[in-house]
């Protein structure tokens, strides 16, 4: 399918602009941040908090319905390639998220890379999913089901840490949806190679994020950078994976669907059509960013629906999952099994 009007407007107005590789990171931070500026902000309450890491602090910012309980708590993960992104950038589509979804929205300010390289994302990405699980009744006012999101690096992330909940006996995740996600470090697949995906993200600026993230080839392999190469998925949490058609991500996310769906996790894929990377954080300017939101929207809700209210366990087992709050601030500080630098 061709690209939507509106796409290949978007994509036509950009030729002749400097892609991110092709400045320097601090350039490629601000154009991300001037962009974002110009989107429309939904009706919700905000608070901004820090979360303790080994090292020092990252920043959350907590979204909240207007003049409602919330129904859920959803972390979410940004995307950026591990590189690119933060609060103010993601603000408008964490507004989105909770505005069609009705549920709170903790979204991560994970420290990026090149300053910080592969684990460290990952493992604030983590401290953050501990962070908010141990305060789900003080963000909701009641405990509510706890869900990982995120897009691109951040969908990757938090395919990770949905992973490592069921690994480690939780926390307790009802849900991982996960948006374009990047899933495995191979540049060289036939989505990544097709001449029709090579809008604004082509395979050479996923080359550069990769080579920021984890310039180690070998690391690159491992399922905490390359979710794909995991052996068992088993009892990991139900899933939505939402990709796009004309993505050079967009064969990875598919085969990630494929390898939940074999484990015997419940997972509900769609492939937007006419669409590029990144649709669904263009709000406001992408009429397929409604429509994967609404999506997404309705994703939430069935599985909010058929929890019954109830919170799910790591791995969407049943049992509940306690966690202490003053243990995981101790632990993040001290820097825990996992790792956290």
């Amino acid at each position: 399918m061709a690209l939507d009007e509106a796409t290949a407007a978007l994509v036509a107005s950009e030729i002749g602009s400097p892609r991110a590789y092709q400045m320097t990171v601090a350039q490629a931070r601000e154009a991300g941040r001037a962009r974002a500026e110009t989107r429309p902000r939904a009706a919700a309450r905000a608070a901004d908090a820090v979360v303790a890491v080994a090292g020092g602090s990252i920043p959350v910012r907590v979204l909240l319905p207007a003049g409602t309980a919330p129904r859920a708590v959803i972390v979410y993960y940004h995307g950026g390639g591990w590189v690119l992104g933060g609060l103010d950038e993601y603000e408008p589509l964490g507004r989105a998220l909770v505005s069609q979804t009705g549920c709170a929205v903790v979204c991560a300010g994970y420290r990026l890379a090149p300053e910080y390289r592969y684990p460290t994302a990952v493992q604030d990405a983590w401290a953050v999913l501990r962070w908010a699980a141990a305060r789900v009744d003080e963000i909701a006012g009641a405990p509510v089901p706890l869900i990982v999101a995120g897009d691109s690096a951040g969908g990757n992330l938090a395919a990770v840490v949905a992973r490592w909940s069921a690994e480690r006996g939780g926390p307790a995740v009802l849900l991982q949806v996960l948006i374009y996600p990047v899933t495995d470090s191979d540049t060289d697949g036939s989505s990544y190679t097709d001449p029709a995906n090579q809008l604004l993200l082509d395979r050479e600026a996923m080359i550069w994020f990769w080579d920021h993230y984890a310039p180690d080839l070998a690391a690159r392999a491992h399922p905490d950078a390359s979710p794909l190469q995991a052996m068992f998925l088993t009892g990991v949490p139900p899933a939505v994976i939402v990709t796009a058609e004309h993505d050079v991500l967009r064969d990875e996310g598919e085969l990630y669907a494929m390898r939940l769906v074999q484990a015997g996790v419940p997972a509900e894929h769609r492939r937007f059509g006419g669409q590029i990377h990144g649709f669904i954080g263009r709000v406001g300017e992408l009429p397929g960013s409604a429509d994967g939101l609404r999506y997404v929207g309705e994703q939430i809700a069935a599985a909010l629906s058929r929890s019954a209210g109830g919170q799910a366990s790591a791995g969407g087992r049943g049992e509940g999952v306690a966690v202490d709050e003053a243990a995981v601030d101790d632990e993040l500080r001290a820097g825990d099994e996992a790792g956290v630098v």
